[in-house]
């Protein structure tokens, strides 16, 4: 005969999540501290006791608060790394453009006549130009003739008078011939002190465009000299228009003057540029060429020629530079969105910075360029490689200078007007990037309320926690004195019983 037997399934419960290692061992020494207490009687141990039920209750919610903590100050710190590093990478890549070594640089064939330079986001490229200069610009300069022996004595009371205007001269440029008033009004200048030094002291006081100093000889005899700014409508006139001494005259300068001389005239500059005559106030000029600033340092009848080079070798350098610096920024975001590990794994505006870097060498630097000239970084031979990072193409990178110079060295210029090259791009990133309303600043921010609000829970969490701790003592206190107290009856009774066994026997 066959037996058979049947055998009921009986369904696997679902495990329960298992609690973090510091919480299942809090919660096993409070197990063993209660069931070792609760055998001692009166002799519990509250205090030890309190304190480990206390911690089994509350350690899984701290551990989460803890982790949470953790992760949003490991947030934080990213956030900053990122903000601080793509700032400084758009800051390093401005000060690149700025500092005028990628720019093509005017060149003068006569230094000794005129230098050049050139003015921040200039395009110099096929710079030719002819120039003579015939006249450098000068100021009036007037010394008094009779010396002072003591520059500290009163020489006499009374008013000057400073006018400004446009004036013809001796030919040997010591004497003023005549005067023409500007437009501006003359400025009266009060002697409260009237030696040399008082003088000289309250000329300077009204700033009306004349300088005056003391000028001391070898044999130590003092002397005013008054010197105007450069130009020919920058001469000057100066009168004693109240002088009860007489003694104020003798600075007198202007026409029929005789108390002082010039050594040097108020005139313009004068040059030929490009076949036009023209005249400069001063011999710094920036609006002649655009772009250049030219120094004038001497006069020739010759025309000097102003040429420009491209920066070659520095573009070369720059666009190293600029690769190599973008694969450190690169590595250091994608350390922080790391799928695995990085802190900002899902943070968009992270994600957002890197997809904005990832599109600087096919994005258009170059606005209204002409058709078949390069406009992307791609194009001038700077790689994106299968994994992001750039390399450079020395063939690319050398055609590029060879036949559009001009172009490589837009992407690399820098200006306030623009919104072309490769600065105004990662400016634009930059302040996209850290922006507080949707970009890192606003992850910052976000992160920042999150740690405080955990801060706030475990500090919610530790007055529960305390309360819990002040009525469980109660409890056991209470406890521990109503065992104490069975305890004794139990040991009255015991003794009892035993002298009544001693009795009977």
């Amino acid at each position: 005969m066959v037996t058979t037997s049947s055998t009921t399934s009986t369904p696997t419960p679902t495990p329960s999540p298992t609690p973090s290692p510091s919480a299942s061992s809090v919660m096993g020494s409070a197990a063993q501290a209660l069931f070792n207490s609760l055998s001692t009687g009166s002799g519990v141990d509250t205090a030890s006791l309190v304190t480990s039920l206390v911690q089994a209750q509350f350690a899984t919610k701290t551990d989460a608060l803890t982790a949470q903590s953790d992760a949003l100050t490991a947030q934080i710190s990213g956030v900053s790394t990122l903000k601080s590093t793509i700032q400084q990478f758009a800051t390093a890549l401005k000060t690149l453009t700025t500092n005028g070594t990628l720019q093509s640089q005017p060149q003068s064939s006569n230094n000794n006549v005129l230098t050049a330079s050139a003015q921040t986001g200039a395009a110099l490229n096929g710079l030719t130009s002819s120039i003579t200069v015939s006249q450098l610009a000068s100021a009036q300069v007037a010394t008094t003739q009779v010396a002072v022996a003591d520059r500290t004595a009163v020489i006499g009371s009374g008013q000057l008078t400073l006018t400004l205007g446009s004036a013809t001269y001796s030919a040997d440029g010591t004497q003023m011939t005549g005067f023409t008033a500007g437009a501006g009004t003359a400025v009266t200048i009060d002697l409260t002190d009237s030696s040399l030094d008082g003088i000289a002291a309250a000329i300077n006081a009204k700033k009306a465009g004349v300088t005056a100093s003391v000028v001391t000889d070898v044999d130590g005899k003092a002397y005013l000299s008054l010197k105007g700014a450069t130009g020919q409508a920058q001469a000057f006139t100066l009168a004693a228009t109240t002088d009860p001494t007489g003694n104020l005259a003798q600075f007198n300068v202007g026409v029929g003057a005789t108390g002082t001389k010039m050594s040097s005239v108020a005139q313009n500059a004068k040059l030929t540029v490009d076949g036009v005559s023209v005249e400069r106030a001063s011999n710094t000029i920036t609006d002649l060429i655009t772009g250049v600033k030219l120094q004038l340092t001497g006069t020739s009848p010759v025309a000097v020629s102003l040429t420009a080079s491209s920066p070659t070798d520095a573009l070369k350098q720059a666009i190293t530079d600029f690769v190599d610096s973008y694969n450190e920024v690169l590595n250091t975001i994608n350390t922080q969105i790391d799928p695995q590990n990085g802190p900002l794994k899902n943070d968009t505006a992270a994600r957002g910075l890197i997809n904005s870097l990832r599109t600087l060498t096919t994005r258009t630097l170059l606005s209204g360029a002409a058709a078949g000239t390069p406009t992307t970084l791609g194009e001038i031979g700077i790689k994106t490689n299968r994994d992001g990072t750039l390399s450079v193409d020395d063939a690319g990178v050398t055609n590029a200078l060879n036949n559009y110079p001009a172009s490589v060295e837009a992407m690399f210029s820098f200006s306030t007007s623009s919104s072309d090259g490769i600065t105004a791009a990662m400016n634009g990133i930059s302040l996209t990037s850290t922006s507080t309303l949707y970009g890192l600043g606003a992850s910052l921010t976000r992160y920042t309320q999150q740690q405080s609000n955990v801060s706030k829970a475990k500090d919610d969490l530790s007055d529960q926690s305390d309360q819990m701790k002040t009525r469980l003592t109660q409890q056991f206190a209470s406890m521990n004195a109503k065992v104490a107290a069975y305890k004794s009856t139990q040991a009255f009774l015991k003794s009892q019983i035993d002298a009544w066994s001693k009795g009977s026997n």
